[in-house]
């Protein structure tokens, strides 16, 4: 899920099939015409100026800026993928990294189907908050069987957070 865009839609296809679809939302618009046949919540969280928005507005519109102003609260927008002949549409919340709103945060995962972790790979300050504090956030207040992935954002900038670090942690 870089920048780059390579396996963006592989990788969120693979997630959808690994959530148990019993635990989806199926809706009908109007009797016999479906808009979709799942619906799945996901939510983006991670440290101010990890590449939350970058990750999450590439994904969503397909476009990419520089510069973004940081997230007050959060933003959410809908994408629909084909999976297996199936329309999944993705409720995706792109949250707030200040400390000021994790309070508000937390109040998101409430439903989620998974949680995306973005750290930046040039900040290890930023994985360091992953165990520190995002995955006891999950646990704490998502659904005891979501799923949780792991993006490292700015690829295209020096590493500073080894792979080996990142590994160790999954």
């Amino acid at each position: 899920m870089s920048c780059r865009g390579y396996r963006r839609n592989e990788i969120i296809q693979g997630l959808i099939v690994r959530i148990n679809v019993r635990d989806c939302v199926y809706h009908d618009i109007k009797p016999m015409i479906k808009e979709y046949d799942y619906l799945f919540k996901f939510v983006i969280v991670g440290n101010q100026g990890a590449g939350k928005s970058s990750l999450f507005i590439r994904f969503s519109d397909d476009t990419f800026v520089e510069n973004y102003l940081a997230t007050i609260g959060v933003d959410f927008r809908f994408k629909t993928l084909e999976v297996d002949n199936l329309q999944c549409k993705l409720q995706i919340w792109d949250t707030a990294g200040q400390e000021r709103f994790r309070t508000i945060t937390s109040a998101y995962y409430k439903g989620s189907h998974a949680v995306i972790i973005v750290y930046d790979i040039n900040n290890l300050d930023t994985f360091q908050e992953i165990e520190g504090y995002w995955m006891n956030e999950v646990k704490t207040n998502a659904d005891k069987d979501i799923q949780i992935v792991l993006v490292g954002t700015k690829s295209d900038l020096e590493r500073h957070v080894p792979q080996e670090t990142v590994s160790s942690l999954t």
